[in-house]
């Protein structure tokens, strides 16, 4: 059970508990390498399950999730039983010994108190034992973050202790690696552990003639509930074409991300292209305020009385979210459908490596940034780019790819967000902004690669008048030993006192380059 309180002091388990695990939390078992040619790509499906099928899938999401809330509860219990003992003055060396949480440890204490203990004994047979399985994964991977965002070794922010999953907010899902996995011949049903076969919504032919030729095979399966549906996505390793090249090789597109304008594409030919974007949820914002109020009239849940939510609020409630699903995979849609023609063209692709987690800041335009997907484009266009035998370039945060004339390459001192035209003082160049951007960025690989030693080399040292181009607020926040958590503000195989960290807190970026 998860304690009520949180206590300060104490210690965490030692080094040995993580020592040489991957990513899934297994002891000495090496990740997974493709072969050469080979490449690890995910096929998803929508599922179509009937009434009992639909039920069995929701056992399995569930199983994961009771195994998930075990494994932080056995592991916690440890952590808040040595604080309780250190409170009244008992030794470290007697204290109750650390519990580990790698996957193996985990999986085998389950085993043995699945039989016995009340919350598994009566059901537990039901289900996989990957359901199982994928809880006390996630749990190993949870404290694995936890462990190493406590060390400093994990990018981001700040990783808190593993927390029990609520049956009302948990995503539905659960991963399948072994076990009879496949693509049934004819192209609408999949085969899964103690699921069956299970009818999808949409034909698997892109999958089943790769693995019927042979140049593809199913690692794993992972069912989720998403969007209103059922969802299943293959984890394949998949041989693609060695000689695929895009169809301009030699060519260099700079991509500039905007909110008027979903894409500026400017090549090393010259030539622009302007994407526009087509505000998928802007388009569907009317419509969603008019459901949202039909559905705030109508008699909704509520947890702390225990209320039912009415028919009618459920019927108004499920309109609602199928116009943020359309949304949302209108714009998925788009996104894969742009990306995929721009790694496709050019052989080379220089994007900006924006802070959108500080642009969503801005309250004026977070709709729209959020809206246009700027995050998910350059994870798609750097993959993309190695499977069709591209480039990808990317520009640093700070290359002040706006402020730079593409003409004469002189750096403006300032540029406020509301001036779409780049008006050059040195050579009287005048043209769009976004335009002028996307132009700097494509000539930026030919400067990362000739040295050019002018604004656009990532070598150069361009000027900054009174730091324009550059704001930086440092701030030193103090961070105490005493931290108010179980099992103490510092790990114990770090052994040093850390009185404070120290780390930087960068403005956000809210001009749109």
């Amino acid at each position: 059970m998860w304690p009520a309180v949180r206590a300060a002091g104490g210690e965490e388990p030692c080094r040995s508990c993580f020592d040489r695990r991957d990513r899934r939390g297994i002891v000495g078992v090496k990740r997974f390498v493709s072969r050469p040619g080979f490449v690890v790509q995910a096929f998803r499906f929508a599922l179509d399950p009937n009434v009992t099928q639909e039920q069995r899938l929701r056992s399995h999401c569930g199983a994961a999730r009771a195994a998930y809330n075990w494994a932080v509860s056995w592991v916690m219990a440890s952590w808040w039983q040595r604080k309780a003992e250190a409170s009244y003055g008992i030794v470290e060396e007697e204290l109750t010994p650390w519990r580990p949480w790698s996957l193996l440890a985990l999986r085998k204490v389950f085993n043995e108190v699945k039989q016995t203990d009340p919350r598994f004994a009566g059901w537990w047979q039901e289900n996989s034992k990957e359901a199982y399985s994928t809880g006390l994964a996630n749990a190993a991977a949870a404290f694995d973050n936890y462990a190493q965002s406590k060390r400093g070794q994990r990018e981001g922010k700040r990783v808190g202790m593993p927390r029990p999953k609520s049956k009302h907010t948990a995503r539905l899902a659960c991963r399948f690696t072994t076990g009879a996995i496949r693509v049934e011949p004819d192209r609408r049903h999949v085969t899964l552990p103690r699921l069956g076969a299970i009818r999808t919504h949409e034909s698997t032919r892109k999958l089943e003639r790769r693995i019927t030729g042979g140049t593809a095979r199913i690692l794993s399966a992972t069912v989720k509930f998403e969007r209103g549906r059922w969802f299943v996505s293959f984890q394949v390793e998949i041989q693609r074409a060695t000689d695929r090249a895009p169809a301009r090789p030699n060519v260099v597109a700079g991509v500039d991300l905007g909110v008027t304008c979903l894409a500026v594409i400017a090549d090393s030919q010259g030539r622009v292209r302007f994407v526009p974007n087509p505000g998928h949820y802007d388009g569907a914002l009317k419509h969603l305020k008019r459901l949202s109020r039909r559905v705030a009239r109508r008699q909704g849940p509520d947890r702390r009385t225990g209320r039912k939510p009415s028919r009618r609020w459920v019927a108004a409630n499920a309109e609602r979210n199928r116009v943020h699903h359309r949304v949302a995979n209108l714009r998925a849609d788009g996104l894969h459908k742009l990306t995929t023609a721009i790694t496709a063209e050019y052989g080379t692709v220089v994007v900006e490596d924006l802070n959108v987690a500080g642009m969503l800041r801005n309250r004026r335009l977070a709709r729209k940034i959020a809206d246009a997907g700027f995050g998910e484009i350059r994870r798609q266009v750097e993959y993309k780019t190695a499977w069709n035998g591209g480039r990808r370039i990317l520009a640093d945060r700070w290359y002040p790819s706006s402020k730079t004339c593409s003409a004469c390459r002189v750096v403006k001192a300032k540029l406020p967000l509301h001036v779409r035209v780049f008006t050059c003082d040195a050579c009287d160049l005048v043209i769009d902004r976004d335009e002028n951007a996307a132009r700097n960025l494509a000539a930026l690989a030919t400067a990362e690669t000739t040295g050019t030693g002018v604004a656009g080399d990532p070598g150069a040292q361009a000027p900054k008048p009174r730091g324009a181009d550059r704001k930086t607020r440092t701030t030193t926040r103090s961070r105490k030993a005493t931290s108010g958590r179980a099992g103490g503000a510092t790990l114990p195989h770090q052994r040093q006192q850390e009185t404070r960290d120290r780390h930087q807190d960068t403005e956000p970026q809210l001009a749109l380059r």
